[in-house]
């Protein structure tokens, strides 16, 4: 395909958006064509400058609300640890004793189960997401 093709933008009968550069498909609708290839191989777009007035900020008050940030982290790390702790203590590895409500219906132990289960699961998720945040911090 060489740098300049046209490229046109059709839509199909379901509504779903096509671009190509080859005959549409019996049934799309032509919406726009241009020709492809906006830069040259190699060359990159010019990065956006900062418009003029655009408040800048010192590297000092950037420092304190990275430390800010990190701090922020840190504490909510903690939290969540403590209650996945909790959270596991609850669970009992997939086996906590059934209440006496749950022994007469026993779909409500396994509602029970499931909702602890998720629980354990998402607060791992959240610790995850916190020590990969953090890491992109230091």
């Amino acid at each position: 395909v060489p740098a300049a093709a046209e490229i046109c933008k059709y839509v199909d009968r379901d509504g779903n958006m096509h671009y190509t550069n080859v005959a549409p498909e019996k049934g799309w609708k032509k919406l726009s064509c241009g020709v492809g290839g906006s830069t040259a191989p190699g060359e990159k777009a010019a990065k956006a400058a900062s418009p003029a007035g655009f408040p800048k900020v010192d590297t000092g008050t950037q420092k304190g609300r990275d430390d800010l940030r990190r701090k922020v982290l840190t504490e909510e790390l903690a939290t969540e640890e403590k209650l996945l702790a909790e959270a596991r203590v609850s669970y009992a590895d997939g086996a906590p004793p059934a209440l006496p409500e749950e022994r007469e219906i026993p779909q409500r132990y396994a509602d029970r189960l499931t909702k602890l289960r998720q629980a354990v699961a998402l607060h791992q998720k959240n610790i995850e997401a916190l020590k990969k945040e953090l890491a992109a911090t230091r």
